[in-house]
C-alpha cells in the first residue's frame, strides 16, 4: 500500500479531534496531496515577511482565519487557498480533516482539510506568499532532515523539533504545521518527533 493510499484510507474512517474554545481565534488551511508515480507530495507555501504576521516568513499550508462570509472553516480554507494560490480546491478529492490544533503561545485554533490533486495545478501566488513548493513524503520523514530549532524569544529558551526542506539558510518546517504533518504521516505508521 503506498503512502497516499494508507493516508486516504486512515482518513476515510477518522474521527479528528475537535476544539470549541471559544476564546481562541478560529483558522483554518488546506493540506493539498499529489500522488505521483515516485512518491507523495505535499504543498506548502513561505509566507511573504509582514511586521503585523506573526507567522512571518514561516512555512505553512494554504489558510487563513474565518470570515463572516465562509459558512464554515473548510469554506475558509477553500477561499484561502483560492486567494493566495489561485487554486480553485472544488475539482480536488478532498480527503478528510485532520485534529485541530492550537497555537502554543497565540490564541488560534487551527482545523485542516486534506485534499488531493491528480496533477500539479498552475499557481499563481498573492502578496501574501513569498514561495510555495512541493515536499515528497520522502524528504519530510528523512532522518536526515530532522533537526531541532532553538526559539530564541522564549525564556527560558526552547528547542523543538523541525524539517528542513529547503537547504541552509531558508525557513524550516516546525510549530503549527510540523503537528498538522506529523498528524498526516502516523497515517502511514511512521512518526515524526513530538513537539511537547
Amino acid at each position: 500500500m503506498t503512502h497516499y493510499s494508507q493516508i486516504q484510507t486512515a482518513l476515510h474512517s477518522h474521527q479528528p479531534k475537535l476544539f470549541a474554545e471559544p476564546d481562541k481565534k478560529r483558522a483554518a488551511v488546506a493540506i493539498i496531496l499529489h500522488p505521483s508515480t515516485d512518491d507523495l507530495h505535499i504543498l506548502f507555501i513561505e509566507r511573504a515577511a509582514h511586521p503585523k504576521d506573526p507567522w512571518s516568513g514561516h512555512l505553512a499550508f494554504p489558510g487563513g482565519t474565518i470570515e463572516p462570509e465562509d459558512a464554515n472553516l473548510q469554506q475558509t480554507a477553500e477561499r484561502e487557498t483560492r486567494e493566495e494560490l489561485g487554486l480553485d480546491l472544488s475539482n480536488a478529492e478532498f480527503l478528510g480533516q485532520l485534529g485541530d490544533v492550537t497555537g502554543a503561545t497565540l490564541p488560534v485554533q487551527v482545523s485542516a482539510y486534506v485534499y488531493a490533486t491528480n496533477h500539479r495545478p498552475t499557481l499563481c501566488p498573492n502578496e501574501e506568499v513569498c514561495d510555495v513548493f512541493w515536499s515528497s513524503f520522502h524528504d519530510i520523514t528523512a532522518p536526515s532532515r530532522l533537526q531541532t530549532l532553538q526559539l530564541k524569544n522564549w525564556h527560558p529558551l526552547k528547542e523543538v523539533p523541525a524539517v528542513d526542506l529547503l537547504g541552509p539558510n531558508r525557513p524550516v518546517l516546525w510549530g503549527l504545521t510540523y503537528r498538522l504533518v506529523a498528524q498526516l504521516v502516523s497515517f502511514t505508521g511512521k512518526t515524526l518527533p513530538s513537539m511537547f
